[in-house]
């Protein structure tokens, strides 16, 4: 059985995750909108993944025993002046995110909650690849300041595999 305060902070981390999602979504279009189609694709992808964190919260604490319970998504920004400015916040986000794993792993070993502290571990580490990605792109952004080197690196964005495919519309 899943201890209840473990149980809400998981719940509050599974809004979390879904408001990356959302965060990450709203990115893509702006991107989109900068005519950027790989820099689009690649927060597409990372709005796939964070979705992805949700569910995989989501699925733990159902098999623990507990429930979820699902509120509000805040509303994320919309624009950005520029991809240099979106990528730093999608790196200031995942330092935000990071902080938060690790204190539902200090809650889960004040807890003694030796199976939450083990299942959040992957997470602990996927922060760590996160922040490492957001980072290498903020500081690629920054070397070539725009130009010709902007649409190459927006074409080797748009080569990020995803997660799933969704079917075209009429499949």
């Amino acid at each position: 059985m899943l201890n209840k305060k473990v149980e809400k902070a998981l719940s509050l981390q599974v809004n979390a995750e879904l408001y990356s999602s959302y965060l990450y979504l709203s990115m893509s279009a702006d991107l989109d909108s900068k005519s950027l189609p790989g820099f689009a694709h690649w927060m597409k992808i990372q709005a796939q993944e964070e979705l992805y964190h949700a569910i995989k919260i989501y699925d733990y604490v159902l098999e623990r025993g507990g429930s979820v319970t699902l509120d509000t998504i805040e509303k994320p920004q919309t624009s950005w002046k520029d991809p240099l400015a979106i990528f730093k916040a999608a790196y200031k986000h995942e330092t935000k995110v990071t902080g938060m794993i690790n204190k539902l792993v200090d809650l889960a070993i004040k807890e003694k909650d030796h199976a939450t502290n083990n299942f959040l571990q992957w997470f602990v580490e996927e922060q760590v690849e996160e922040e490492a990605s957001a980072d290498e792109i903020v500081q690629q952004l920054a070397l070539v300041k725009g130009g010709s080197g902007l649409f190459m690196l927006d074409k080797e964005m748009g080569a990020r595999a995803p997660l799933f495919t969704f079917p075209a519309p009429g499949d």
